[in-house]
């Protein structure tokens, strides 16, 4: 009897010390995110071309299957599955880097030529704009008084801006424009490295499924390893049903959108269709996104061109969202209009722009494990009615 009250207390104890190690670490954790990262933020960046490896080998991983059954059928001999895969391997990840190299390819000069007609048309643009607004304010000098009663004088605040806030913050965004390009150099180092760690997780992902699923059932109990075994293949599910199905979606909208600004003749067709088509990929904040540099940068082109461009994405977005979307898409994720927002916001918020991409199917992910885990307790509790309840009132209305 003493034996197991000693045991209970040294298990009491074990508990108190993990929680304590456990709070302690977030803690750490938090403050050294608030001075730049801390150990956790350390470790990631380190692992980085490792998580840019296992996202391109998951998103890869689908094609490879087909073409590995595809050339197991057609090759003969005991050595069949190695050629099978290596070729499949080579094929999939070469036709993934013709993609990324098709779309840069396409993006780079576009993009060039926009800076450098921005850069002519911007000085004329504002000359022009003051021109029309010192015009408007000498015929209407009622207006002039009712500004300056209540902003001061407008043309010594003009004045000022342009000879000291102009040059201050075009330097900032020259100097963000170089941060972003040395960022974008470390990304594109990352993605190489990360495409050698894709070949190794693709050529070795039956061993590695194999080995988790040992783990688990070593680890959990018979009961729980099946749960989380069920609860992986809906993870996958979902991440691989929502990503397909975005990725072809967005390239639909992509095309759609490129045609459009053709035939409406606006500038830069492919860059606004590569941006609109890219930014569609974020559920619900993706086409406001993408729509507004698009916008802007037509804005200082043609006004006209901008308002039409408005109105065509607006009535993209429609038929993306009733026609297009649900076709392809179907209800994947399972879960309300508002679960989504709150899933974008809470991971985007966490995660920024990756986050707001994966957070619809993790929302989905911890919204079906809290309902699994909400079932089970409400029937070990002995409260089935409840659940019926529930499912007659709320489940054909959806979740």
């Amino acid at each position: 009897m003493k034996n197991k009250e000693n045991e209970k207390y040294v298990k009491w104890g074990i508990t108190a010390c993990v929680v304590v190690i456990f709070s302690l670490f977030c803690y750490y954790q938090i403050q050294g995110m608030r001075k730049g990262g801390g150990m956790l933020g350390a470790f990631t960046k380190i692992l980085t071309p490792f998580v840019y490896g296992a996202a391109i080998a998951y998103l890869v991983a689908p094609l490879c299957r087909k073409l590995e059954g595809v050339f197991v059928r057609r090759f003969k001999g005991k050595k069949k599955e190695s050629l099978a895969s290596s070729l499949a391997i080579c094929l999939s990840l070469l036709t993934e880097i013709l993609i990324v190299a098709a779309v840069i390819l396409l993006i780079i000069p576009q993009l060039i030529n926009s800076i450098s007609r921005l850069a002519e048309v911007l000085p004329g643009q504002i000359r022009s704009a003051r021109a029309r607004a010192e015009e408007l304010m000498a015929s209407h000098p009622e207006w002039l008084e009712w500004v300056e009663k209540y902003f001061g004088n407008v043309q010594e605040r003009l004045n000022s801006w342009i000879s000291k806030d102009l040059p201050a913050m075009a330097q900032s965004v020259l100097t963000s424009g170089v941060q972003k390009v040395a960022g974008a150099f470390g990304v594109i180092y990352n993605l190489l490295l990360g495409q050698f760690v894709a070949i190794y997780l693709l050529a070795r992902r039956k061993q590695l499924a194999a080995q988790a699923r040992l783990l688990l059932r070593g680890t959990f109990k018979t009961s729980w390893a099946d749960w989380l075994e069920n609860e992986i293949h809906i993870v996958d599910r979902m991440f691989n049903g929502f990503f397909m199905g975005k990725l072809l979606d967005s390239a639909i909208i992509g095309g759609l959108c490129f045609v459009g600004c053709l035939l409406m003749r606006f500038e830069s067709p492919i860059l606004i269709a590569v941006i609109v088509g890219v930014t569609n990929i974020i559920p619900f904040f993706g086409p406001f996104i993408g729509a507004i540099p698009c916008a802007l940068l037509l804005l200082l082109e043609e006004p006209m061109h901008c308002l039409m461009f408005v109105i065509f994405v607006i009535v993209l977005q429609q038929l993306d969202g009733n026609v297009i979307g649900p076709r392809i898409l179907g209800n994947s994720t399972g879960l309300s209009g508002l679960w989504v927002m709150f899933g974008i916001l809470l991971f985007g918020g966490l995660w920024g722009v990756g986050g707001m991409v994966v957070g619809v199917p993790l929302m989905a992910v911890i919204y079906d494990v809290v309902r699994q885990l909400t079932i089970r307790g409400v029937k070990k509790h002995g409260r089935d009615d409840m659940l019926d309840e529930y499912n007659a009132k709320y489940h054909a209305e959806g979740k």
